[in-house]
């Protein structure tokens, strides 16, 4: 398996364990679910409905495959997705955090870009 394949795999696995998790904490007027697109390099894990009279709409992790690394795009879980792709051997040097403003990454032991 090349390595795009690997973390297309990875990142799919990833997000859907994380949904399955939310799905069973969120009320039944808040869904969670994943949206996956290898075209574009986009997977994201997603909740959508209603708590009361408050609109829900937010992006709980969304990342990136872009030149050969894994952008971490947004990431609202409590230890860090990239904590999970680092458990399944994914070196520091192909992750990007990329909510971090570029001119900061150099200071985290992860890929500036």
């Amino acid at each position: 398996m090349d390595e795009l394949a690997y973390y297309q795999d990875l990142t799919k696995k990833i997000l859907t364990e994380y949904c399955c998790l939310a799905s069973k904490s969120n009320s039944s007027n808040v869904e969670t679910f994943t949206i996956f697109d290898d075209n574009s390099g986009n997977y994201l894990m997603v909740n959508l409905g209603w708590n009361l009279d408050k609109r829900v709409k937010n992006t709980v992790i969304h990342v990136r495959l872009r030149n050969d690394k894994i952008w971490i795009e947004e990431d609202w879980t409590e230890a860090g997705v990239v904590t999970d792709y680092l458990d399944a051997g994914v070196s520091d040097s192909s992750l990007v955090l990329a909510f971090h403003p570029p001119h900061l990454r150099q200071y985290t032991d992860f890929a500036i870009a």
